[in-house]
């Protein structure tokens, strides 16, 4: 029977059938998952589906006017998802939060379906079942699959991209790296993954051959050359990812960006850490010396290994390339094993079938139950549409958290902000401005009202109603007047102080 390979010619039916089987059942599972809640998992989703209806609205590059105080302001602004909110926009007709939960399905399930096509096309023994064990490896790894934001896209370009360098279908890596530029900016990771296997090659067959290298490189350098946002994309990236990389700033970024603690680990991806030393227990059954395509899954599964231990949101790529590379090393043992007619031809389906099924719902129930955790939709909803209707266009809103923009945003575009998406934005655009704005969400300020006109050129306040001491400060301000609370949040306006902030910095 003939082989599914990317891009493939000559699939037959039966295999086009079991395709469509997978990608139904991949989809009913990530839906059972995601209609779990009525809100959006995370905060991001909101400001990505939003942004994917703005661009819609208004062509694939609008002006960028809500951040103007952080390294995204309008002149600044480099869209460092951009391929992404081009995806989102078929989804953005109708209801803008059931069409991010849609394509928050739609997305993952293609995902699988590549890590299907990767493993049938190294002809790994009951792919099918195998695939299947992406949703019973990590209940982190389909939580963050079901947030609506790049990285289940991310991964489905990894498995391209894996998937025709181990074919030797190296002149596809030009395309897809430079995609990946204009889609996520974790597109290094092309590199890594093409280095990786280069090397091994190299190793472990004596044959160096760059060529995979040569158009992976030069399809990353076309993608950041030729790119709507040359060259605010290139300042953009050394100001977004040296913080992170370095440690060059004190300043607390989302809790994606730290580790998790280690039987925290065990508790919600123990699948999957289990595949990596079956894999290695595979590898010392086998007499063989390992060839290149596993050599090259138990590297990269160590590298992402390594950078989930540093950083919690790489769980969205180690429990992938863990169960690949262990398929990949029984591989050898199961092809010598199975032969036509014996019995452990005709039970292993059956025996795998019955650990997964178990594996798989708890699996699952794991992370609906993470889901459903999810903070309510409509929170700050009230909020921003008093701000929406009751201020003027353009006018800025001072908030006391930086990662309450995008639910902001996502109800209110009328007006513009202080900060959001990331504090390191600001902090890179204006470390004073940042130490400020940081002291006075503290309450560690008196009077706030007059420093939130002049220096940050704000009319209105939004804080939510956890910020005791900065409300302490603004109950004794005079100058900050409370025109809006509900049970979750509160809106002052700020009276009788001039404002002097630059104006240079305004949209």
């Amino acid at each position: 029977m003939a082989r599914l390979t990317w891009p493939g010619l000559g699939a037959t039916y039966r295999t086009i059938l079991v395709g469509l089987g997978l990608w139904a059942i991949f989809v009913a599972v990530l839906a059972a998952i995601q209609f779990a809640t009525p809100a959006l998992v995370g905060n991001d989703g909101y400001y990505h589906i939003k942004l994917a209806q703005i661009m819609r609205d208004q062509g694939l590059r609008p002006v960028f006017s809500w951040l103007p105080l952080t390294i995204l302001n309008a002149k600044a602004y480099y869209d460092h998802h951009f391929l992404y909110h081009v995806l989102l926009i078929p989804f953005t007709y109708g209801d803008l939060r059931l069409g991010a939960k849609l394509a928050s399905v739609m997305f993952p399930a293609f995902t699988l379906l590549a890590g299907w096509v990767l493993l049938r096309g190294q002809q790994v023994p009951y792919a099918g079942l195998w695939s299947l064990g992406f949703l019973a490896g990590s209940e982190a790894f389909l939580y963050r699959m079901s947030m609506p934001r790049a990285q289940s896209v991310s991964l489905l370009v990894l498995m391209l991209v894996l998937h025709v360098t181990l074919t030797q279908r190296y002149r596809w890596l030009l395309p897809l790296a430079f995609l990946y530029v204009w889609l996520y900016d974790a597109f290094p990771l092309v590199l890594v993954l093409v280095g990786i296997y280069v090397a091994l090659r190299w190793l472990l067959e004596r044959h160096l051959d760059l060529a995979p290298l040569a158009y992976a490189g030069t399809g990353v350098g076309l993608g950041l050359v030729v790119n709507p946002y040359f060259p605010n994309n290139l300042i953009f990236i050394y100001h977004h990812l040296l913080p992170k990389l370095t440690d060059a700033t004190a300043t607390r970024v989302g809790n994606e960006w730290y580790p998790y603690r280690t039987w925290t680990l065990v508790e919600n991806s123990g699948p999957a850490l289990l595949a990596f030393v079956a894999g290695t227990l595979a590898l010392g059954l086998n007499p063989r010396r390992i060839d290149v395509r596993t050599a090259t899954l138990f590297v990269l599964s160590i590298v992402f290994g390594l950078m989930l231990f540093k950083s919690r949101r790489f769980v969205e790529y180690y429990p992938a390339f863990a169960l690949l590379f262990c398929a990949l090393a029984w591989t050898p043992l199961l092809s010598e094993w199975l032969r036509p007619k014996s019995w452990l031809t005709k039970t292993l389906p059956a025996v795998l079938i019955l650990g997964l099924i178990p594996a798989l719902w708890f699996n699952v129930q794991d992370a609906r139950a993470s889901l459903q955790k999810s903070k309510p939709h409509q929170r700050y909803a009230g909020a921003a549409a008093w701000l929406r209707e009751n201020t003027p266009a353009g006018s800025r809103i001072f908030q006391t958290d930086w990662d309450d923009f995008t639910r902001l945003f996502f109800y209110n575009t009328h007006n513009i902000y202080t900060l959001g998406l990331d504090p390191t934005y600001m902090e890179r655009y204006d470390a004073d401005l940042f130490k400020l704005w940081v002291d006075i969400s503290r309450g560690q300020v008196e009077n706030p009202a007059q420093l939130i006109t002049e220096r940050f050129g704000a009319d209105y306040v939004f804080t939510d109603l956890k910020h005791k001491s900065f409300l302490r400060q603004a109950k004794d301000d005079p100058h900050l007047i409370q025109v809006y609370q509900d049970d979750e949040t509160t809106v002052f306006q700020v009276t009788g102080v001039g404002k002097e902030v630059d104006q240079s910095s305004n949209p």
